[in-house]
């Protein structure tokens, strides 16, 4: 076990089957390594909204794609990943019953078991995300386990709840996020399921990561603009 300790924020929308993927492997990616992983949901809806983008499953044609790529993803890296009865969804819902179970000390955060159950509710069993019924279910289910913990809950309409999404959105754009998985570890950001070897060779302090090429991306000139 490395004995630096790693600190990452892994932004999330659990509407996001590469976000569900990613959070499946991470613990494989990061084998080794000492990690402190802090689990952050975001509305991936508001950052494509910020930088002006459609979802992927909002292009025909991408949409497609999307679905027939993570099935594959999802068989090649041993996840299990159903597909729900609908998608896109609303996912105001999970993400708010989310950060029902934030504490005061971390206030925009889901713990490990907590963010695997909004993924799970969502990509195992290819059910409706949002049937209310389901919803109850797993409400109940969180309810039991902030009070095994002894913390308080707020309900998913509070005004602390919707704030603690608020906030977590907002540091997301603040730092240049503009899709979800999203991981940042020293202050760089990784996107994407197949960022994660990316990220991984950054912790373990990779040759390349100690020269030009980070910065150099972004200094890279426009060459030309379309217009909208």
């Amino acid at each position: 076990m490395s004995a630096t300790l790693h600190e990452i924020d892994f932004f999330y929308d659990p509407i996001s089957p590469y976000a569900h993927l990613a959070f499946e492997r991470l613990p494989q990616a990061l084998e080794g390594l000492s990690v402190l992983v802090r689990y952050r949901p975001v509305l991936f809806a508001a950052l494509l909204k910020a930088h002006g983008q459609l979802g992927p499953a909002e292009i025909p044609g991408k949409r497609d794609w999307t679905y027939r790529q993570v099935l594959w993803l999802a068989q090649h890296h041993g996840v299990r990943l159903d597909l729900p009865a609908m998608h896109p969804f609303n996912p105001l819902p999970l993400l708010r019953l989310g950060l029902c179970t934030a504490t005061d000390d971390a206030p925009g955060q889901t713990n490990r078991y907590v963010t695997e159950r909004l993924f799970h509710h969502v990509w195992h069993g290819g059910a409706d995300p949002i049937d209310p019924a389901r919803l109850q279910a797993l409400q109940s289910q969180l309810q039991d386990h902030m009070r095994q913990r002894d913390k308080p809950w707020f309900g998913p309409d509070s005004d602390v709840v919707k704030q603690r999404l608020r906030d977590n959105t907002e540091q997301a754009l603040a730092q240049g996020l503009f899709g979800v998985p999203s991981m940042v570890a020293g202050g760089r950001v990784f996107w994407g399921l197949d960022a994660l070897p990316m990220l991984r060779g950054y912790l373990d302090g990779a040759a390349w990561f100690q020269g030009d090429g980070w910065e150099a991306a972004h200094r890279l000139p426009v060459g030309v603009q379309r217009k909208a």
